[in-house]
């Protein structure tokens, strides 16, 4: 029995497991959420056949943690091995993954990621910070460098590859080294989407009693440096990508004639939309090839190849 759709559209969330197994400081998900939990292959993939049948045209697959799912069940591989059937699901164009935790993204992963037909080569991964030594207070993995290791990685099988990512400004005991850390893993790292939160209290985690506190003051001065910084960085990045080929999934029309969409680096609601321009009708599910001509911001501007709907 599948649940009921809330709203229409051609993309829909597609949940792959519930709960964590992590323990970052600054987190209570797993106080609330439990263990974390894999729904099975053959579930997930009825769903995905159910929501195509709707209309649904792009999967996103959401859970706390989507590179753990699997291991619950005896196969820590079994992402890799579910993807292929689910972009191969008739009716669905693209799926996409959400929510990769760095220190667990296998090269085996990374590489169905970035090269499986109908998989979106996007990469929302949940880096959080750059310092090393606020990572460790944190209690999670990596570094400047590991982390900038990874990206060569992924784009050195998907040069156009999307990568997202948020981060935690003003933890306990982040220092102007630290912060400036951040900021130069930024510079360095060519996110197309980057989210910055400040650092605050959550009843029952173990950041909430750590000491050296910043005060409110001073965190909102950090996030408002940093933050100006990642939109000066995502609009470079954005503009790096005019005259690239873009696979868009049309979702409606606007009111001048063009076309509302989302490339393969851009998920729904939070990573900017494309905007087409077609001498042909197109229609919302639609999967566009189209030429990048131009960038606003996150956003960009594309015009259809004669003859490249519905690639797949």
């Amino acid at each position: 029995m599948f649940r009921r759709r809330l709203s229409g559209g051609v993309v829909a969330p597609l949940k792959i497991a519930s709960g964590c197994d992590r323990r970052c400081t600054f987190c209570a998900i797993p106080s609330f959420r439990g263990a974390f939990v894999s729904r099975r292959p053959t579930e997930i993939l009825a769903e995905a056949r159910w929501l195509a049948a709707s209309g649904v045209r792009e999967l996103l697959l959401v859970s706390e943690n989507s590179t753990s799912y699997g291991k619950d069940l005896g196969n820590l591989r079994l992402l890799e091995e579910v993807l292929p059937d689910l972009a191969a699901t008739e009716g669905i164009e693209r799926v996409r993954i959400s929510y990769l935790q760095p220190a667990e993204l296998r090269p085996g992963l990374v590489e169905v990621i970035a090269s499986t037909p109908g998989v979106a080569p996007y990469f929302d991964l949940s880096f959080q910070h750059a310092s090393g030594r606020v990572l460790r207070a944190m209690r999670r993995f990596g570094d400047r460098e590991r982390f900038l290791t990874l990206l060569d990685q992924i784009r050195e099988l998907s040069p156009q590859a999307g990568v997202r990512s948020n981060f935690i400004v003003g933890f306990p005991g982040e220092t102007e080294a630290d912060l400036a850390e951040l900021e130069l893993f930024l510079s360095d790292a060519g996110l197309d989407a980057i989210g910055i939160f400040g650092y605050s209290d959550e009843d029952g985690t173990e950041a909430a009693s750590l000491p050296d506190k910043l005060d409110g003051t001073e965190i909102a001065r950090r996030v408002e440096e940093v933050a100006a910084l990642a939109d000066e960085l995502m609009s470079q990045r954005a503009d790096s990508r005019v005259g690239e080929d873009a696979d868009v999934l049309i979702e409606e029309e606007t009111d001048d004639g063009r076309y509302e969409g989302r490339a393969a680096h851009q998920a729904p609601e939070v990573d900017g939309v494309t905007t087409v321009t077609s001498s042909g009708r197109l229609a919302p599910g639609d999967m566009v090839r189209a030429v990048v001509t131009g960038s606003d911001g996150v956003d960009l501007a594309a015009s259809a190849v004669m003859g490249g709907v519905n690639l797949r």
